[in-house]
C-alpha cells in the first residue's frame, strides 16, 4: 500500500507540473488581459503534434522539442493578432463564443493536416527505462525528467515576474492596466508578450507529454477543464496559485481515482465499491475546489475585488 500511494503521489505532481505549465498562461491571459480563452487546450494539442511533426523529420526528440518553442511563438503570435487582439474590447460572451469557434476549426485542421490517426513520439534513449525509490518499486526516468523541468520552469517564472521589468509590468497589468497605458506603456505590445508566453508554455506542455500519451486531436479539451479549476483554486493572475492549485488538483485526482475505490471496500463489496469509487473520484477536484472558495473566495491568492 505505501509503495502504491508513492507511486500515485509521484505521478500526481508529475500531472500537476504539466497543469501548471498550462495554467500559468491561462491564469496570466484571463487576470491581465481579462481574456477568457477556451481555445488555450487547442495549444497545448499543438504543442504535441509540433514535436511529434519535427521529432519525426529530424529524428531526433530533443531536435523535435527545439523546432517546437519558435513554432509556438509564431503561432502565439499570430493568434493574439488575427484572432484575441479583436476580443480585448468585447464581452466575456463574445470571449468564449470566438474562442469556441477557435477550438472546432483548430481540431479541424489539426485534422486536415495530420489525420485523425493518433501519432507517437518515442522517448527519447537518455531518458528511457526507470530508476529504483523503494524496493522493489521503480519509477520512469522520463517522467522524473518532466518533474525536474517543470519546477525548472515554475522557477524561471517566479524569477521573472518577481525580480524583471517586464514581471513588475506584468504584475502591474494584473493590478491595474488602465493605470499602465496611462503611464506610457504599450499595452497592445503588452498583451502580445502575455499571450504568446501562455502560448509556449502550454505548447510546451504539450510536447513534455507526448511521449508518454497518443498525440490526437481533441487532447486538448479533457485537460482545459482542470485548469481552470487551477486557475479558479489558485486565484486569478497569480502565478504562486496556479502551481499551488496545479498541485494540489493533480494529487488529489490522482490519489482519489486509485485509493477511492479502496477504501470504500471497507463498507460496499468490491464490486460495488469499485464502480462507486470511480464515479465519484471525479467529483473530489470540485469538492476541492468548493471548500477552497468558501473559505476563500479569490482563491488561494486571489486579490480582493
Amino acid at each position: 500500500m505505501m509503495n502504491l500511494f508513492v507511486l500515485q503521489l509521484l505521478n500526481g505532481v508529475q500531472l500537476g507540473v504539466l497543469l501548471f505549465l498550462i495554467a500559468a498562461g491561462l491564469t496570466l491571459v484571463f487576470g491581465i488581459m481579462d481574456v477568457v480563452n477556451l481555445a488555450h487546450g487547442v495549444l497545448y494539442m499543438v504543442g504535441a503534434y509540433f514535436v511529434a511533426t519535427f521529432a519525426a523529420l529530424t529524428g531526433s526528440f530533443w531536435w523535435g522539442l527545439v523546432l517546437m518553442l519558435p513554432a509556438a511563438v509564431a503561432v502565439g503570435l499570430i493568434l493574439e493578432y488575427v484572432v484575441i487582439r479583436r476580443l480585448y474590447t468585447r464581452s466575456h460572451l463574445d470571449q468564449v463564443l470566438a474562442t469556441f469557434g477557435l477550438v472546432m476549426i483548430a481540431n479541424e485542421t489539426v485534422k486536415i493536416v495530420w489525420g485523425v490517426s493518433p501519432l507517437s513520439v518515442p522517448l527519447p534513449e537518455i531518458l528511457s527505462g526507470s530508476v529504483p525509490l523503494m524496493d522493489p518499486l521503480r519509477y520512469p526516468v522520463y517522467r522524473i525528467a518532466i518533474i525536474v523541468a517543470g519546477l525548472a520552469v515554475a522557477a524561471g517564472l517566479f524569477v521573472t515576474i518577481n525580480h524583471t521589468r517586464i514581471g513588475m509590468l506584468l504584475r502591474a497589468g494584473a493590478t491595474n492596466r488602465a493605470m499602465v497605458s496611462a503611464l506610457g506603456i504599450d499595452i497592445g505590445k503588452l498583451f502580445a508578450i502575455v499571450f504568446t508566453l501562455g502560448a509556449v508554455l502550454a505548447c510546451l506542455a504539450g510536447a513534455l507529454v507526448a511521449p508518454i500519451l497518443s498525440v490526437d486531436t481533441g487532447m486538448g479539451e479533457s485537460v482545459l477543464i482542470l485548469t481552470f479549476v487551477v486557475v479558479v483554486i489558485g486565484g486569478i493572475g497569480s502565478i504562486k496559485g496556479a502551481f499551488l492549485g496545479a498541485i494540489l488538483v493533480a494529487v488529489v485526482d490522482t490519489l482519489g481515482g486509485v485509493f477511492g475505490p479502496i477504501l470504500l471496500r471497507a463498507v460496499l463489496d468490491p464490486s460495488a465499491a469499485g464502480q462507486a469509487g470511480r464515479m465519484l473520484a471525479p467529483m473530489l477536484v470540485y469538492i476541492l475546489m468548493a471548500a477552497i472558495l468558501f473559505a476563500r473566495p479569490a482563491g488561494l491568492f486571489g486579490g480582493r475585488a
